[in-house]
């Protein structure tokens, strides 16, 4: 045991057990809280169970009789009392009870002991090989017929952080003992010790209230509560070292050995204009945009003045200063989406970004730009420098002309329907430059990603769009494009997924876990892991729970606002909505759709009473906001 741990161990037998722990490090400055369901006379039954709690208390343990682990909270002698560890070693209701009732059991130790464990304590169950009910028992059993411990810790909010084998033979005097005051022990071959912890709270969905200043005018606007916990979370700031920052970091100094690469760090405004999205050819599918109307507009010199230079967008639209979008009415104002009628009715139509891309203007260099001083290595009209070659030479295949990237990144927002690999946010990474038209840019560039990226799975694939860099099982990562060509010279532009990168190049087992809040997913990568470095999940074979959900509606249904609201729901704990069935009435304008829906976490204790309360939500957030009527 930990030195200065408090540990409270319930449902003890003959007490060899805790005596075991006692002997073992006497020195240790632990605090042990010895417990049994029997009384005291029923306990000392048990072969040797005096002499094991003689030795508790010579050691300064405390053993505690008629302790239901189902009630801790309401025992008198452990009140105001919390533990760093609490031990249940090898539960059973008794007889020959079956798993239904060993489950129940499992769920109401679970929410008892959460009543007097330490915020970061651990609840350690011991069981038998194959109840369980995990991947880790060999063999493993039919999930039905286990005791499905993951699932009724996630009842009480708890998390399976590690399984490892029991080890009995580290506890010389243990002998394990049967239910009831029977002497006979349950088979520990083989047996695992399955680690608890708390989960993280779920963030609550709201809407952001925003202001931003676009094009001469400061626009008061509202983040859709889906996308409120993706949006300013600052991954890419410079001392980050959130797994999205290590990907880009790692791409840019592996581009920075063939040419120079700088960075733009002045933020880019949160939302883009129609005008400007569809004036880009290389522009995102509109039907995947976040359209906002604004709630309030005004000219900006009576804000800020003719000269104001753009606020910062992450800075004036965090939470702690969202309060300074709320005035002038703004509240009685209400957003509109795309699929609400006449939304460009008044010429003012904005979208959240899709992408960076339409940003290319502010990052293009000229071959003229570059001709008047500027060398490898040096600042073209961006803010910092990445790298650069130390020798100041060109890189091959240039043909001597400066082949600098310049480059953006930030969170972007896409409105796709859920499934596995459908991000409604991400960091793209946009590079561009300026080539010889002989030097095969687009080739070149895309050699040079496929060099950094291929050991990781990733591969080229052309099409009619141009290369596109592609890896299994999410598809495409990215893409290479030219942009302009003219004088002999050609823009050349690249953009890359970089949480899907993350994802690949630190064995991720689910992309959402880039947005967790759990400490538990940040440190492990405090000390900069190199590309390659796989992920331990502090979450451990996570339940996933099916619910199908049927209604009717009108004629002006939009599915993505259905997905929209799934999300905001679910807390993004929906990985996957499938269609499974239709029906269009006859002689009235409606129709049925029926969706099942995969809830599953790998960041929080999914539990399916949870599940169901997620999925009830749901059923009360699309009666009220998209009007159907549920069958």
């Amino acid at each position: 045991m930990p030195p200065s741990r408090s540990v409270l161990l319930v449902g003890e037998g003959n007490f060899s057990f805790s005596s075991s722990v006692c002997k073992l490090e006497p020195e240790s400055g632990s605090s042990v809280t010895a417990t049994c369901l029997q009384h005291q006379e029923e306990a000392l039954r048990h072969e040797g169970a005096a002499a094991n709690i003689q030795a508790i208390k010579d050691s300064g343990g405390t053993v505690l009789f008629g302790v239901d682990c189902t009630r801790l909270g309401e025992c008198a002698l452990l009140k105001g009392r919390v533990f760093d560890r609490v031990v249940f070693n090898f539960p059973h209701c008794g007889r020959k009870s079956g798993v239904k009732k060993n489950r129940e059991l499992l769920k109401n130790f679970f929410l008892s002991c959460v009543e007097v464990l330490a915020e970061d304590g651990e609840v350690h169950v011991s069981l038998c090989n194959g109840q369980g009910g995990t991947p880790a028992d060999r063999p493993k059993r039919e999930w039905h017929n286990s005791w499905q411990v993951s699932a009724m810790a996630a009842e009480a909010h708890l998390i399976l952080s590690a399984v490892r084998p029991f080890e009995s033979d580290s506890l010389p005097s243990y002998k394990a003992t049967g239910y009831r005051s029977q002497d006979k022990g349950f088979h520990v071959e083989k047996a695992l010790l399955h680690v608890f912890s708390r989960s993280a709270p779920y963030t609550p969905a709201q809407t952001l209230q925003m202001e931003e200043l676009l094009e001469g005018e400061k626009v008061h606007y509202n983040i859709p509560a889906e996308l409120s916990d993706y949006a300013f979370r600052r991954f890419l700031c410079s001392d980050s070292l959130h797994p999205v920052k290590l990907v880009q970091d790692f791409l840019l100094e592996g581009l920075a050995e063939r040419r120079p690469v700088s960075m733009k760090e002045e933020p880019l405004p949160i939302l883009t204009s129609a005008k400007r999205l569809r004036a880009c050819r290389h522009a995102v599918d509109e039907s995947q945009c976040y359209w906002i109307r604004p709630l309030q507009k005004e000219v900006a010199s009576q804000v800020h003045g003719t000269d104001a230079p753009r606020p910062s967008t992450e800075a004036t639209s965090a939470p702690a200063k969202a309060d300074k979008a709320r005035s002038k009415g703004a509240e009685g104002v209400q957003p509109l989406c795309c699929h609400d009628a006449n939304l460009e009715a008044d010429g003012g139509v904005y979208t959240l970004r899709p992408s960076l891309i339409p940003q290319l203007e502010e990052l293009r260099i000229s071959k003229e730009d570059i001709a008047d001083g500027a060398q490898p290595g040096e600042e073209v009209g961006t803010s910092s420098e990445v790298a650069g070659d130390e020798e100041g030479e060109a890189c091959e295949g240039c043909n001597g002309t400066s082949s600098s990237l310049f480059g953006v990144s930030g969170v972007v927002f896409r409105s796709v329907p859920i499934s596995l690999w459908a991000l409604p946010a991400f960091h793209e990474l946009l590079l561009t430059g300026v080539f010889p038209l002989e030097s095969e840019p687009i080739k070149l560039i895309s050699h040079e990603l496929e060099r950094l990226l291929s050991p990781y799975g990733v591969s080229i694939a052309t099409d009619e769009a141009g290369p596109h860099l592609m890896a299994q099982p999410m598809g495409s990562i990215g893409r290479v494009f030219a942009s302009d060509a003219a004088d002999g010279h050609v823009t050349v532009g690249a953009s890359l997924n970089l949480d899907l990168l993350a994802v690949l190049l630190f064995s991720l087992p689910d992309w959402r876990l880039l947005w967790s809040h759990d400490p538990r997913f940040s440190e492990q990568f405090s000390l900069r892991p190199p590309p390659g470095t796989s992920f331990q999940p502090f979450s451990l074979y996570p339940e996933s729970f099916s619910f199908d959900i049927s209604f009717w509606t009108g004629a002006a249904w939009e599915e993505r606002r259905f997905h929209a609201a799934v999300r905001e729901a679910s807390r993004g704990t929906v990985e996957h909505v499938r269609l499974i069935d239709t029906f269009s009435h006859p002689d009235l304008s409606q129709t049925s759709y029926c969706y099942r829906l995969v809830y599953h976490s790998h960041t929080h204790a999914l539990s399916h009473t949870q599940a169901l309360r997620f999925h009830k939500q749901l059923e009360v957030l699309l009666t009220a906001r998209l009007q159907v009527i549920i069958r």
